[in-house]
């Protein structure tokens, strides 16, 4: 039976959704969250926060409580296997841009469990677990959801408006029909947890290193209790082979001999994809976060960008709603996101990879020569690092119409 019909729905209850339900909340809008899970995932997944994205979460109270959880990282690193440091980046230089002038490293469970612990306490945002969505329709006032849970029983539920914030896989965006083109990286890559610490092992080594390689790049993160370690992996490999531990414990010792063997917490070997839908926007039905674009991992702003999306859409959506604005002005939040995923996002993670898989040698030079060049100049390096850092593609929506 449908109900509670003068709210907003969102779907999925991953970082993106608890933003955009707090935002809503905040602002005096009654939210039903729908989610599959009955638990707060606590893998690892996304850990990297940029310094903009913590200036938003500092709207809920809950940035200064993930920066006591976490890991702050004043300084990251361009690096390379053989030769060592090429150009470590200061942060620093965007204090007076930002109240957070570093990345902090944070398992995305946290903020997951900051947030819900918001959410628990707040009356206008009703969760739904155990329930995926399996359909979707709208008229010229409702939008109305239909859920199925585990026991295969269904039901309605209708708001307003509606956000999609369910995923790679979305549901949501398959029942609009809204094409999801984009590339699939050939290469599946292998992100293992270790207790191992590498910065005790490799001098010079800074908590957050981009490892280039003509044969094998890697990525070493610091989390405030293990290091991330991901590599490109055989595509033509099983899982089985990918992460059997001889395997992985041979890749590791490759990369830092150590005595004794590696002590592998958690390993993940997955499929990397660069896609945006074709519409952020249809009608009362909306789409944010991985549901919308997704991008390989280096420079850690598939997170964020989703957590950008939820702000920038929800900053929107109360206008429309306290009617301040008509409906169309989410059409500016489909042409501002799909921008920043295209131009910026997409463009700057496919460089990264391009990057770190350089195996000509003249080509691997003039990108380390470049990186040299930026750290020495005061102005390029400010430049760079709020382009890095997502500051930039933030202030540049303010002249997307």
């Amino acid at each position: 039976m449908k109900a509670n019909k003068d709210r907003i729905l969102i779907v999925g209850a991953g970082p993106v959704g608890l933003v955009a339900a707090c935002c809503l909340s905040q602002a005096g809008i009654p939210v039903t969250v729908v989610e599959t899970s009955r638990d707060l995932p606590s893998d690892l997944r996304a850990s990297t926060f940029h310094p903009p994205t913590l200036d938003m979460l500092d709207r809920f109270g809950i940035g200064e409580k993930l920066v006591e959880r976490g890991l702050i990282c004043p300084q990251w690193q361009f690096r390379d296997r053989q030769e060592g440091v090429i150009a470590t980046f200061d942060l620093g230089v965007l204090a007076g841009e930002t109240n957070h002038p570093y990345r902090l490293q944070c398992e995305q469970w946290k903020m997951s469990e900051e947030l819900r612990g918001l959410i628990e306490a707040d009356s206008q945002i009703e969760m739904i677990y155990g329930a995926k969505a399996v359909d979707v329709r709208q008229d010229d006032d409702n939008v109305t959801l239909t859920i199925e849970y585990a026991d295969g029983g269904r039901t309605e539920l209708a708001g307003r408006y509606l956000i999609g914030c369910d995923g790679a896989r979305s549901n949501i965006r398959k029942a609009l029909d809204i094409s999801f083109d984009g590339l699939t990286i050939p290469e599946i890559f292998l992100s293992m947890s270790t207790s191992f610490k590498f910065d005790e092992a490799i001098e010079d080594l800074t908590s957050i290193a981009y490892l280039t390689d003509p044969n094998e790049w890697a990525v070493l993160l610091r989390t405030p209790s293990l290091w991330r370690v991901l590599l490109p992996t055989d595509p033509n490999q099983t899982e089985e082979e990918i992460k059997s531990p001889e395997t992985m414990e041979r890749r590791l010792q490759a990369l830092c001999p150590k005595p004794g063997t590696y002590d592998i917490v958690h390993a993940t070997a997955y499929r990397v994809h660069q896609r945006v839908a074709a519409t952020y926007v249809a009608g009362r039905i909306f789409l944010a976060g991985d549901a919308a674009h997704l991008n390989n991992p280096l420079g850690g702003m598939g997170m964020n960008g989703g957590i950008h999306d939820a702000v920038n859409l929800c900053d929107k959506l109360v206008d429309v709603w306290t009617g301040k604005a008509p409906l169309e002005i989410t059409e500016r939040y489909n042409r501002q996101r799909r921008k920043v995923a295209i131009e910026t996002v997409q463009e700057q993670s496919l460089r990264n990879r391009r990057m770190m898989a350089e195996n000509d040698p003249t080509a691997r030079a003039a990108y380390h020569d470049e990186m040299r060049r930026t750290v020495e100049d005061p102005a390029a390096l400010k430049n760079f690092l709020m382009r890095s850092s997502m500051i930039q593609s933030l202030r540049d929506l303010e002249s997307v119409a």
